[in-house]
């Protein structure tokens, strides 16, 4: 069983994953660009039963462009987002892919609220690419 680990970015707080998740998706939403400060945000969805958290989180909640709640953790130290729930999938745990640091990580499979995407997103393949 494929076992992942996801922590902000000084460790304070961290999150087991364990098994697949069963949904993977980039929200283009308002809230998530203003969350990630990224023109998307990019979610991993598991059930409560695949995680388990450690650290001490701080927790924000707010409400969505569709209206519902959601609960982010999100680390006291150094401000970054690990993982949240919303209300209108209960029993799931969304992970921030970033906050995995695997380049291996599996690709989204959904993408919403695409009315409010940058258009220039779907120029990504004419860039032209710099090592760094």
């Amino acid at each position: 069983m494929t076992v992942r680990h996801a922590q902000c970015s000084c460790g304070r707080i961290s999150i087991r994953c364990e098994g697949d998740p069963g949904r993977r998706s980039v929200c283009h939403c308002l809230a998530c660009q203003r969350r990630t400060g990224a023109p998307f945000g990019c979610t991993a969805w598991f059930s409560e039963a695949q995680v388990q958290a450690e650290g001490e989180p701080r927790l924000w909640t707010r409400r969505g462009d569709d209206g519902g709640e959601g609960r982010f953790r999100f680390c006291p130290n150094c401000g970054s987002t690990v993982w949240w729930t919303c209300e209108a999938l209960p029993g799931q745990i969304a992970v921030a892919v970033g906050a995995f640091a695997d380049p291996g990580f599996p690709p989204p499979l959904v993408s919403v609220y695409e009315n409010r995407k940058h258009p220039w997103l779907d120029h990504f393949a004419d860039l032209d690419l710099e090592r760094c």
